[in-house]
């Protein structure tokens, strides 16, 4: 997958939203909206440590995830928590 240069410049990030959504993708926000480019959800985390496993060492060979083909926008009071991610351990949001 190729990302823009837009795109590579973004945090990669872990987003936590309500009713149990989990996404990953380069996280920004412009005012009351956080947008996701190059978005996935992650459907099954596959770690034994959880989320913070998944942002320090990137997906596992369990972990699954549906990528979104796009951007995900959605409104600030939506999003429950981020965790930052190493951008070296997500090769495919690089």
């Amino acid at each position: 997958m190729s990302v823009s240069k837009k795109a590579a410049g973004k945090d990669v990030r872990i987003v936590i939203l309500q009713r149990g959504w989990v996404m990953v993708g380069h996280y920004s926000r412009k005012g009351t909206q956080c947008y996701l480019d190059h978005a996935s959800v992650i459907r099954r985390w596959g770690t034994t440590a959880g989320l913070g496993e998944l942002a320090a060492e990137g997906p596992k060979s369990n972990t699954v995830l549906d990528p979104c083909r796009g951007q995900v926008e959605c409104h600030e009071l939506t999003v429950i928590a981020t965790l930052k991610c190493r951008r070296e351990s997500w090769p495919a949001l690089r």
